[in-house]
């Protein structure tokens, strides 16, 4: 079937979760990133780091491990990391086991830093939801199905 055929009949089931799920994804992004920076002055992105280095034992993380946690390439990682770093937010040390490899680790200021911007996700969250009885009823609900769809 071509493509111009497709785009007049009714997306199916799947096609139409994948594009509601993007667009609501877009949306909750562009309101995050809008309230963090804000107050903050930091990305969702960034947060999401900030987040995956404080869950991580010791508040310490390889980049590759972050990559994982967040979704991008270790690459991205670092080219994320280097501005927090020279705000003194993250710091990097090398690897006792591996010299080749480089450990971030959360700093003091990025701890609180980290505490503020959970703050501001928090009461942002609330307020979205809050526009949103439908899906405070299901949320633990919900919690579960993207987690199961994550992996």
């Amino acid at each position: 079937m071509c493509y111009v055929s497709r785009m007049n009949t009714k997306p199916n089931k799947e096609l139409s979760f994948a594009l509601t799920f993007a667009a609501a994804w877009s949306r909750l992004e562009k309101r995050l990133d809008h309230s963090l920076g804000a107050i903050r002055g930091i990305s969702l992105a960034e947060y999401r780091l900030l987040q995956a280095l404080g869950d991580a034992p010791n508040s310490q993380a390889s980049r590759v491990d972050l990559a994982q946690a967040v979704g991008l390439t270790p690459s991205g990682v670092t080219r994320a990391l280097r501005p927090m770093e020279k705000l003194g937010i993250v710091s990097t040390v090398k690897s006792k086991r591996d010299a080749r490899l480089a450990i971030a680790g959360l700093t003091p200021a990025g701890r609180e830093l980290l505490s503020d911007a959970s703050g501001v996700v928090e009461d942002a969250m609330k307020a979205i939801l809050k526009r949103s009885p439908k899906t405070v009823d299901h949320l633990d609900k919900l919690i579960d199905v993207l987690d199961d769809l994550g992996h």
